[in-house]
């Protein structure tokens, strides 16, 4: 029996992607090197021993793209600027950079499509890097020039901003992990990292309310956060229990507690002090953490995956969550070839799971959503969009590059179904969420990983660079139409 789930009218459908991942144009119009294009040149770093320099060729296929969405019936579109397009050095404005993107923006406006701006999707200009990166204080400040210059140019047309895309990942996997640029693995620079970005957030929010103030405007200025589920293997374990506890706090709150109670959560801050001592608490000065906990309008979530966890335990035995990196015994991420002899285990569930070895399980994101309403945005009157959610498969395209990835399971299409149910039961049970932007449009530069996952809903074959649009997107433009998802 089919079951048809119908969303609150005026609910945000989308797509949301990421400059560094599909833009390309790598050395025009005055473009600097990102973090990411000098990973890139790193022997190693890259899976597949790829770059960034034409990716997608968004750049210059943008109309092309921006009118694939309005045939997909895409309602909002959630973009990053790159900050190295932008301010090459990290500094001074590139009016050429920001050209580009005011021709996305008046593209979107003409195809009817809201844009959602994101300011960093994680491309820290090069010259900034060899400053120190997020480990120096000023970078949180030369951010918020950024954020200014950006305002200026395309203040008036965006309704909706967000600071920072998932700070834990320019945080722990780029400077703890040393699996994402700048690739460095020192705990003390991931805890620098965490606090200078969530400053960088605070000051932002800051500058942005200023000019929109001066400017009569009133745009949504928001954050966005990655999430888990960390589930102990045995709620009776206080082993167990406490690993849980501890993937929770260094991946969920030690984000959420500062922006929304203005204070870093105790137990994950001794937790970082006896694991690495990495002392974040040193970093903070007077009057930062009222910076970070200003209000926002909206808190943008991402989810892709829940986990079971069990307490510390020999290496051999313990099963990586993804392909590269695993969590020490007090939380933090490290490639598999840095790490000690105790760590979190990661439990499998017996799930199907996806391309990336993560697990799908939706009722975790239903969870996460009715907990983050509950403890955090709900008594502030936040609404909650979910800005990334989908599902790296093996795709097969056929000889015209169709893929058909609408299996009734262990699907992409089924992915986004059951996971559209998660959220339809979360506002059914009193979460606010008023949006769902699926990840990704298109098939795009997947970090460390290359080019060897593909999530996205439209098909890109990186010889031709043509866009075929995938079962999935099909169906999804059908669920944007209804304003409704249909369940078996």
């Amino acid at each position: 029996m089919s079951h048809r789930l119908d969303f609150p009218r005026g609910f945000r459908w989308g797509a949301a992607t990421a400059a560094a991942q599909i833009e390309g144009a790598g050395r025009e119009d005055g473009k600097g090197d990102s973090i990411w294009d000098a990973l890139c040149r790193r022997p190693g770093a890259i899976a597949d021993g790829s770059d960034i320099e034409v990716a997608c060729d968004h750049y210059h296929r943008m109309p092309e793209d921006v009118a694939l969405m309005r045939e997909l019936g895409i309602g909002t579109y959630r973009f990053s600027v790159s900050w190295a397009r932008v301010m090459p050095d990290g500094r001074a404005v590139n009016p050429a950079g920001l050209d580009f993107y005011s021709r996305l923006i008046d593209r979107l406006a003409e195809a009817g499509i809201r844009p959602w701006l994101t300011l960093y999707h994680w491309d820290l200009p090069e010259r900034l890097q060899q400053a120190g990166g997020w480990v120096n204080r000023d970078t949180a400040s030369l951010f918020a020039d950024y954020a200014g210059a950006v305002y200026d140019r395309l203040g008036g047309r965006v309704p909706t901003w967000t600071t920072l895309n998932e700070p834990w990942c320019s945080s722990m996997l780029s400077y703890a992990a040393g699996e994402h640029a700048p690739g460095h693995a020192d705990p003390v620079e991931a805890v620098a990292a965490v606090h200078h970005l969530l400053l960088a957030h605070g000051k932002a929010v800051e500058v942005l309310r200023e000019k929109a103030a001066r400017a009569g405007e009133s745009p949504e200025i928001g954050l966005t956060l990655n999430f888990t589920v960390a589930h102990p293997a045995d709620p009776s374990s206080e082993a167990d229990r406490d690993a849980a506890r501890r993937i929770d706090g260094l991946r969920n709150r030690l984000f959420t507690d500062p922006v929304f109670r203005g204070e870093y959560p105790e137990d994950v801050l001794q937790d970082m002090r006896s694991g690495a001592g990495a002392d974040l608490a040193r970093f903070v000065r007077p009057g930062d953490l009222e910076l970070i906990g200003a209000p926002i309008d909206v808190l943008g979530v991402n989810f892709y995956n829940g986990e079971m966890v069990a307490g510390a335990a020999e290496a051999s035995s313990s099963p990586a969550p993804d392909p590269l990196v695993r969590h020490d015994r007090f939380g933090f991420p490290h490639r598999s070839a840095n790490i000690g002899s105790e760590w979190v285990r990661s439990v499998p569930r017996g799930l199907p799971r996806t391309d990336m070895g993560w697990e799908v399980e939706p009722d975790d994101l239903r969870q996460l959503l009715v907990r983050l309403h509950r403890d955090y945005t709900g008594p502030a009157g936040i609404p909650l969009v979910v800005t990334e959610n989908g599902a790296a498969y093996a795709d097969q395209p056929d000889a015209a590059g169709f893929v058909d990835d609408a299996a009734p399971d262990d699907s992409r299409t089924a992915y986004i179904r059951d996971h559209l149910a998660a959220v339809h039961r979360a506002i059914q049970e009193g979460a606010d969420v008023d949006g769902y932007l699926v990840w990704s449009l298109l098939d795009n530069f997947e970090w460390a990983l290359g080019y060897t996952k593909r999530f996205g809903i439209v098909h890109v074959d990186y010889e031709t660079q043509e866009r075929t649009p995938k079962a999935s997107a099909l169906w999804y433009r059908d669920v944007i139409a209804a304003n409704a998802v249909t369940t078996e």
